[in-house]
């Protein structure tokens, strides 16, 4: 096992990997930007070195200056948490390159599923149900064009590269495909660096269901079951459950094994995430796979009792999987609420600020992630999560309401925040009879 680990990242995740590390033992280094230089993350960590100033290029993607603060604080791995670098192939290349493990899967692994069109292929090739669509990448307009017309509208443009909603657009008509092409290609190209697109049929009305899986290196695999992740607002998730309400022990079994094939498939270790659409006669497609942990673990932590970052953890270094198949089972309901530092009455416009006075809930069955307090100033250069709020109780009913009940208490002043429009989510009657697919946020609230 390692002795000292750095987690390249910040906030929520950050806490979260500390904590994992300090109960398997293991000293952690935090990084910080001039702008986290107060955040909880750099408090709890054993060491903390400042990698840059606040924009995210300069600190949190400044590859050389996290390499650099490993090596010289002599952590012998990098845990990479979501987003930034924990989805680039580059960076994992570079740690290997300077001796130092990345907690993730390999590089290869991470660009093969980073890239979409070659995923989708992978996926076919493990026998794995594909949303009918272009075989790659198309290049121009007139190859989309003929392409939607074989596949009939509405068809959907996706970016090949990144993720988190970004660079994908839905296309009703031939009239409206010209300036869809040319905004989804721009939006990928600004968030991700490529602006390749491909193209697949629209699945109308789907649900959002993902698996969550472990590989080690030695070939063993399991699935902790699925995760309903269908409440979004412009392809950004906001309340996930887990077991979702549409899926059937037989569905789930089915998807967890299509979710192993293809991870098999593409020699993948670590945790891992194979996302799928699941349309209303129970048929699932696959979308695409996540090489990474994700917002939304803490539900399946929860359902499943088994620890997900402990667990990559120790495949990071090189020891078997402390699960088999036969040990997972499905306790209960959990839900997470992604509490947002932004004004919903104002087209939810980030709200950065100091918060003046917090209260976190608590109680049976209440688990709240969070890197704020009170007195600390929210910075206006990264995400505007601030907090998750996970509850688990016996049935999917009582979840609604302990989450209800939990977000009641949750106290936050000084900035402004989704908690109230959460509720009202909860409150909503399609979602609490489980009738929700990805569009219900447009459709029902």
């Amino acid at each position: 096992m390692f002795e000292k680990i750095l987690i390249a990242n910040r906030g929520e995740i950050a806490i979260r990997i500390i904590r994992a590390c300090k109960e398997l033992g293991i000293q952690t280094v935090a990084i910080f930007s001039e702008a986290d230089r107060d955040s909880l993350h750099t408090q709890l960590a054993d060491e903390a070195v400042c990698v840059g100033g606040p924009a995210n290029k300069d600190s949190y993607l400044n590859m050389p200056n996290i390499i650099s603060a490993a090596m010289i604080s002599g952590a012998e791995a990098i845990h990479p948490g979501y987003a930034y670098f924990s989805e680039q192939p580059s960076f994992a290349e570079a740690c290997e390159a300077c001796g130092i493990t990345f907690i993730g899967p390999s590089a290869s692994a991470i660009e093969l599923m980073g890239d979409k069109a070659r995923a989708k292929q992978t996926a076919r090739e493990a026998g794995v149900p594909v949303i009918s669509g272009s075989d790659g990448i198309v290049r121009d307009h007139t190859e989309i064009a003929k392409i939607a017309g074989q596949l009939g509208y509405p068809i959907r443009l996706k970016a090949t590269a990144g993720g988190g909603g970004r660079g994908i657009r839905v296309v009703n008509s031939p009239d409206q495909l010209e300036n869809a092409i040319s905004v989804a290609s721009a939006e990928a190209e600004s968030a991700f660096g490529n602006g390749d697109l491909y193209i697949e049929k629209e699945v109308l009305n789907p649900r959002h269901v993902e698996i969550q899986l472990l590989g080690d290196k030695f070939g063993n695999y399991v699935h902790l079951g699925e995760r309903e992740c269908s409440i979004q607002r412009r392809n950004q998730k906001l309340l996930e459950e887990s077991p979702s309400p549409a899926v059937s022990p037989e569905l789930r079994r089915r998807m967890g094994e299509a979710a192993i094939a293809m991870a098999q498939e593409a020699g993948y270790y670590s945790a891992g995430t194979v996302e799928f659409l699941l349309d209303s006669r129970g048929m699932f497609y696959f979308m695409e796979m996540n090489t990474r942990i994700q917002v939304e673990h803490p539900v399946t932590e929860y359902v499943s009792g088994v620890d997900i970052l402990k667990e990559q953890i120790r495949i990071a270094a090189d020891e078997k999987l402390s699960v088999t198949q036969d040990d997972v089972k499905t306790d209960g309901h959990s839900i997470e609420c992604r509490v947002v530092a932004e004004d919903p009455d104002n087209n939810f416009a980030p709200c950065p600020g100091t918060i003046t006075k917090l209260v976190l809930p608590g109680g049976p069955g209440v688990r709240v992630d969070t890197h704020v307090y009170s007195g600390y100033a929210i910075p206006p250069y990264y995400d505007a999560m601030i907090a998750k709020v996970i509850v688990h109780a016996p049935t999917r009913r009582e979840a609604i309401m302990r989450m209800d009940r939990a977000l009641s208490e949750f106290i936050i002043e000084g900035v402004k925040t989704n908690i109230a429009y959460q509720r009202s989510i909860l409150a909503n009657e399609y979602f609490r009879a489980g009738n929700i697919t990805t569009d219900f946020i447009a459709r029902r609230m």
